[in-house]
């Protein structure tokens, strides 16, 4: 049986807490002896989601953001949860360039980022009601390559 072990902090959607959740999720996942670049794929796709819940989510109102955290064996499953307004279309939500606000300096590489750094992103949100965006990576692979030779 894989050794699990288990986080969840949840902070106003400010901006100034998306620091706050890459360093939580940053320490969180230094038991995996993960290498820095991990470390770097991870806080990025993590920003990612938050920024999302803070910008579109609740569209910078204030509310509560939920960050989860689970290792199991050498995985890292993340999820970022808001209860927000929800995305209509997230297949199109998810096509890289596609933002609903094309009047600010939003780029619409968020999704496309969370799938270039983590190993699997799924979404789930109903209008009205909120999204998660569940994230999993598998921590020390150049580890098992550098070993297994």
């Amino acid at each position: 049986m894989k050794q699990t072990n288990e986080m969840k902090i949840e902070f106003d959607s400010r901006a100034c807490n998306e620091s706050f959740a890459r360093v939580s999720v940053a320490a969180f996942m230094t038991q995996l002896n993960p290498t820095l670049e991990e470390v770097a794929d991870v806080k990025t796709a993590l920003s990612e989601a938050v920024t999302n819940a803070i910008v579109h989510g609740y569209e910078n109102q204030i509310e509560k953001i939920c960050v989860a955290c689970r290792i199991a064996g050498r995985e890292l499953f993340l999820t970022v949860s808001d209860k927000g307004k929800g995305i209509e279309d997230i297949q199109k939500a998810m096509e890289p360039l596609y933002t609903t606000k094309p009047d600010t300096e939003r780029s619409g590489m968020g999704f496309a980022f969370m799938e270039a750094f983590m190993d699997e992103v799924t979404v789930q949100s109903e209008p009205g009601k909120g999204t998660t965006v569940a994230m999993k990576k598998k921590i020390g692979r150049s580890y098992e390559m550098e070993y297994q030779n």
